[in-house]
């Protein structure tokens, strides 16, 4: 089966307690479309971008979470939530899957400085599968300014990234293009679902493998179900998009080091299993 169905929640939220709201916004959603297998929300959804509600993780809200999750039986990307590590802090945003356990923590590696002050870099690319469906990524907002980000999590696999983000200044039509090539360049599907409300300024984006806009949302809250082929995926990076670039076996396979990088590559087998760099077969 490679077809899975998501609802990214655009949803209008102010600052402060939101958890009650995302709780019933996802019991809406999925009784409006009991299809959906995976619900996604902005980051920082649950108390907006206020430092003074950290938690450690596990923790009240995302142990509340997982019982969501549970409930529903679905997989759950609540957005993010500040973390406290000690005397650190990180933007952090679990996965949680239909038993209610928690597969994947990712913490936001490029904080959006100087704006977001006090919160820490974390350093490690997250995927996770989704059984007998394929490899998803995940990063969060200012992290898809910085394309080797979505690259990385490609090169362990994703075919999908989900993207949550809070953005409510003059640069989300920029946002709209990046996320529009972050899909074309990596051959995946880029699901960037910003918040809506006192928080952010929507247009949410759903983006194809060729780059092709499954929808674009407006400023105001909306909900947004879709449906992702995943054999698409691994077809379009087979013969190239319309069939022409096979970006990702070229850059796989190329020969040069580029300077602005530190060390070598890990191997990627996800790549590897691509084939080789030829002409489409008729």
């Amino acid at each position: 089966m490679s077809s899975f169905s998501i609802a990214a929640l655009q949803v209008e939220l102010p600052y402060g307690d939101n958890r009650e709201r995302l709780e019933k916004e996802t019991a809406r959603a999925l009784s409006r479309f009991p299809w959906v297998r995976m619900v996604v929300f902005p980051e920082l959804s649950s108390f907006g971008p206020g430092l003074g509600f950290a938690e450690t993780m596990p923790g009240p809200t995302e142990v509340r979470y997982q019982a969501l999750a549970r409930k529903h039986n679905v997989w759950l990307i609540p957005g993010s939530i500040y973390e406290r590590v000690g005397e650190d802090v990180f933007n952090t945003a679990p996965v949680i899957n239909p038993g209610g356990e928690v597969v994947a923590r990712y913490r936001k590696m490029y904080p959006f400085l100087p704006y977001e002050k006090g919160v820490n870099s974390g350093t490690d690319f997250v995927v996770f599968d989704v059984p007998e469906v394929g490899r998803f990524g995940v990063s969060i907002c200012y992290d898809g300014w910085v394309p080797e980000t979505t690259r990385a999590l490609v090169w362990k696999g994703a075919e999908v990234i989900i993207h949550p983000t809070m953005t409510g200044t003059i640069d989300r039509g920029q946002e709209l293009i990046i996320a529009q090539a972050n899909a074309i360049m990596n051959q995946c599907y880029f699901v960037d679902v910003n918040i809506a409300g006192q928080l952010g300024n929507g247009r949410s984006i759903i983006v194809g493998p060729e780059g092709e806009i499954i929808h674009q949302s407006g400023e105001a809250g909306e909900q947004i179900p879709f449906t992702i082929d995943l054999s698409r995926v691994r077809e379009v990076r087979r013969s190239g998009t319309l069939r022409l670039g096979q970006i990702l076996k070229s850059f796989r396979d190329t020969p040069i080091n580029f300077p602005c990088y530190r060390g070598q590559y890990e191997d990627s087998p996800p790549l590897d299993s691509l084939g080789p760099l030829k002409m489409p077969e008729a």
